[in-house]
């Protein structure tokens, strides 16, 4: 039977997996030490947080002590661009990324600009991509680190990771990416895509919020970054801080499942996303796909539709959890930084929808969505005065 409210939001977060809460439970209670501590209760808390630190590695084909544990993706992305910034100031002060970038990574550059640093925000192509070659070309001798995102939080757009990786290291430069969306849900492989810096946050594959994790790539060639935060020289002395243990054991877990189930899930969700792209395309005129067509995350579905407001589409979907952008853009009324880098105009822009698909929506969701979809669409298009127009052209 199908329950209301219907969740589609899964790139702003995810619900915890029950086997992620189950394995964090006792680290709350009966398991509480202080992984720092050198006693049986901090003894045992370590042995956790290093079961945790390989089952992250694993997932992206690092060793556990190249893992760093963070807040999440936004704490780890200020950790790399402000650290990179400080510990190679002396040999460069440039800074490549590109402009449908998230705001933790956006917001940090224009940070580091006010501090005289240089930032070099690429192009991007009308499917939100850029290219190898157009880093090579932007690249300098100034340049201390390209920091590219794995997969767009917005339209679901993935990126040319391998092929800017392997210009980064043969340019000599630090990449960095941003995988908090991207993790979990495609392969990535920091050895085979030649990332230096990777971010990542647990809550966007079914882990808790409040935990995440830097690689920083340990040899061949070592990454070097300044720590930003002091205090206890934890994690190798690159963030300071008491860790968060239970988080810990859930980012952990997160990604044990993730790396065991994600061929299955990727080939389910893909199918789930594909049903109701068709449902909703097929029964509706003047809507559009945003992004790339095929290189995009298996769950993302874009679409604007002409002669409806965004907003108003939204509260009319109130039984379901939708986006009309980023979660942490989507309480402006500005429209979307990435689709004004897509060149979409601000009418489309502004009759945007985001949905996430996941790991527990199912089939009978993804029709009563396309159904609701179709219906509220069809209704404000006919309070229109601008549908009325267009009919009669």
């Amino acid at each position: 039977m199908l329950k209301l409210p219907i969740y589609m939001d899964c790139h702003a977060t995810t619900p915890v997996d029950p086997r992620v809460l189950e394995a964090m439970l006792p680290y709350f209670s009966e398991r509480f030490g202080n992984a720092a501590s050198r006693h049986v209760y901090g003894w045992e808390a370590e042995r956790a947080v290093d079961l945790a630190r390989e089952q992250v590695a694993s997932l992206i084909g690092a060793s556990p002590k190249e893992i760093i544990f963070t807040s999440g993706a936004t704490e780890s992305n200020n950790l790399v661009l402000k650290g990179a910034a400080e510990f190679h100031r002396e040999h460069g002060d440039h800074i490549l990324t590109q402009a449908t970038e998230h705001r933790a990574v956006l917001d940090t550059c224009r940070a580091l600009e006010r501090r005289g640093l240089q930032v070099t925000p690429l192009p991007v192509d009308r499917y939100g991509r850029v290219s190898a070659e157009q880093v090579r070309e932007a690249i300098t001798d100034k340049t201390i680190l390209v920091s590219i995102m794995a997969a767009n939080n917005e339209i679901g757009t993935l990126q040319p990771i391998r092929d800017i990786g392997r210009v980064c290291r043969e340019k000599g430069v630090l990449f960095h990416t941003d995988a908090a969306q991207g993790l979990g849900r495609v392969e990535i492989d920091v050895e085979e895509m030649g990332i230096d810096l990777l971010s990542l946050s647990a809550h966007k594959i079914y882990g808790p919020k409040g935990i995440g994790a830097l690689y920083v790539r340990g040899r061949r060639p070592r990454a070097r970054i300044a720590p930003q935060m002091d205090g206890g020289g934890h994690e190798r002395g690159l963030r300071s801080g008491t860790l968060n243990v239970p988080g810990v054991v859930g980012l952990g877990k997160a990604c044990e499942i993730c790396q065991q189930e994600i061929g299955a899930e990727q080939e389910r969700v893909r199918g789930l996303r594909d049903r109701l792209r068709d449902g909703i395309l097929e029964r509706l005129s003047d809507a559009c796909l945003n992004g790339h067509p095929e290189e995009r995350l298996p769950g993302n579905l874009h679409l604007s539709f002409a002669r409806v407001e965004g907003e108003l589409l939204l509260l009319g979907l109130k039984e379901i959890a939708l986006s009309s952008g980023s979660a942490c853009t989507s309480a402006t009324m500005e429209p979307s930084h990435v689709l004004r880098a897509l060149k979409v105009g601000d009418d489309l822009a502004h009759s945007s929808l985001r949905f996430g698909l996941g790991r527990f929506n199912t089939e009978e969701e993804v029709d009563y969505v396309v159904g609701r979809v179709v219906q509220e669409v069809t209704r404000l298009r006919e309070m229109s005065p601008r549908y009325e127009t267009a009919e009669a052209l």
